[in-house]
């Protein structure tokens, strides 16, 4: 019998969902992932650090379910699909001003101007609420973190400074928020606000910027083609604080999917909410389109 219980999945988009890396995809995952999507039950959010029309791009062109809800910016902004209108909460821009200075963005950008390390990314990459920069892919992620919290701090400003890789362009990309605009405080506020309890609540991801997330007491997957440098750090830091049993590492060889992408997602979701297994074989009897792939 199904469980009417509603379930909060929230997966990060970029080599979590779409299979934009260099690891290969299951066939007919995706359409697994759009068939269990229409069940009532699921309440699917995407959590990227897209912002809202490169999140639609990505739904157009990967033919993606349309979720429910959308964290985008790197948890900046939140929005409700309500009948496919995309709305943004004004309630989340209350929470998480409390953190920013009223000159925003312009103001704190001036307080990191002279660090020749950084080069701000593209104005549509940027928000009232979120300075993303570019920097060397082999900087010292420490000590370049740690200089921009201090200026900052000194500023009375309570910064949330997230590091994370483009291995595809091999770049370093660090983004500047409010310290309560990060995915882990968005889920759990959308959770929250929807009345779900946290053990039906799973988030997917694969990158620095899905770490925050993975070491809290957040169910969370970590796809199979995640990079060891993001699993190493994941595990250490479960580990430490007693949380293993909340991470999930895809393996691959869940009902013939290689793990990767989509396909971890689905057999991380089943691990959590072993219900959702019958949701998942049920679509991949109905789908044609679904091929076996052995994990590689």
């Amino acid at each position: 019998m199904d469980d009417p219980t509603e379930i909060l999945l929230c997966s990060d988009l970029d080599r979590t969902i779409l299979p934009n890396g260099e690891a290969p995809e299951s066939p007919g995952a995706r359409e697994v992932l759009r068939r269990i999507a229409r069940r009532a039950q699921i309440r699917l959010v995407y959590v990227s650090g897209r912002n809202r029309k490169l999140i639609q791009d990505a739904i157009e062109n990967y033919r993606l379910p349309l979720p429910d809800f959308a964290i985008g910016d790197v948890g900046t902004t939140i929005y409700d699909l309500d009948k496919g209108s995309w709305n943004k909460w004004s309630a989340w821009n209350d929470e998480i001003s409390k953190d920013w200075p009223e000159g925003g963005h312009d103001e704190l950008a001036g307080m990191l101007s002279d660090m020749a390390q950084l080069r701000p990314q593209e104005s549509e990459k940027q928000n009232r609420f979120k300075l993303s920069y570019y920097t060397d892919a082999d900087a010292d992620q420490q000590v370049l973190v740690q200089e921009i919290r201090q200026r900052l701090k000194s500023r009375g400003v309570r910064p949330s400074v997230i590091w994370s890789v483009d291995e595809q362009r091999d770049v370093g990309l660090i983004d500047v928020l409010p310290e309560r605009a990060n995915k882990v405080h968005a889920v759990r506020f959308l959770a929250k606000s929807q009345g779900i309890s946290k053990n039906r609540v799973v988030y997917a991801g694969d990158s620095g910027n899905d770490l925050a997330v993975m070491v809290s007491d957040i169910q969370s997957i970590l796809v199979r083609n995640a990079a060891e440098t993001v699993r190493r750090e994941a595990r250490e830091s479960v580990e430490k604080s007693g949380l293993e049993e909340t991470l999930y590492e895809a393996k691959g060889g869940f009902l013939g999917m290689n793990g990767n992408y989509t396909a971890g997602v689905l057999e991380g979701l089943a691990h959590f909410l072993p219900v959702t297994r019958e949701w998942i074989e049920k679509a991949l009897v109905g789908s044609k389109s679904v091929v076996p792939s052995v994990p590689r």
